[in-house]
């Protein structure tokens, strides 16, 4: 049975961390960066400016939502179907509202060696994280009830010699033990 929209195969269901992200919609900046991208495209190749924009939609706004797949099919002349595969093809794009506060550990063999799974049950403890309903493969991401945290685990994310590691938003944490969860979460909390 196919599905009968676009909103039907995107799967944005609302979370906790919904309320620290804007809703998607097309901004002069978002117009003005999606025509740069494109630029440096040849016109018959301007499709692949798809990840970029992308990219900076996520950055801005949190996740991809069917509006926005929408947006960036039409702003590239393309269909929204296409626009759906990159999204869930790449790990690196999230469907669904992370938390203010998004936690990916590494969980690849030198930091499970070194601790990463007993470092994610700590950071759920801590935040209240429930992960034991999610669909991992769907719904890699599991947030917190107040919505400022949110955990998911990462491949590689290449430092296997400071195992286990972890990103916390963009920064990076080398030898976070579960010991140390506590530590990491408050430089966090404001």
């Amino acid at each position: 049975m196919y599905a009968s929209s676009l909103a039907d195969l995107v799967a944005s269901p609302e979370t906790p961390g919904t309320k620290h992200f804007p809703p998607f919609a097309p901004t002069p900046e978002l117009e003005a960066e999606a025509a740069r991208r494109i630029a440096q495209f040849p016109a018959e190749h301007q499709r692949s400016a798809v990840l970029p924009i992308l990219h900076y939609i996520q950055h801005h706004h949190g996740f991809i939502s069917a509006p926005a797949i929408d947006w960036t099919a039409q702003r590239l002349g393309i269909e929204p179907i296409k626009v759906l595969e990159v999204v869930t093809f790449y790990p690196g794009f999230r469907q669904s509202a992370p938390g203010k506060f998004h936690v990916r550990v590494c969980r690849t063999l030198s930091c499970a060696m070194g601790g990463s799974y007993e470092l994610m049950d700590r950071l759920c403890e801590i935040t209240g994280i429930d992960r034991d309903s999610l669909d991992p493969h769907h719904h890699p991401i599991a947030v917190s009830p107040c919505g400022k945290w949110s955990v998911e685990f990462a491949e590689c994310l290449a430092s296997c010699g400071t195992a286990p590691v972890c990103l916390v938003n963009d920064d990076f944490h080398e030898g976070i033990s579960a010991d140390k969860a506590q530590g990491l979460l408050e430089r966090y909390d404001s």
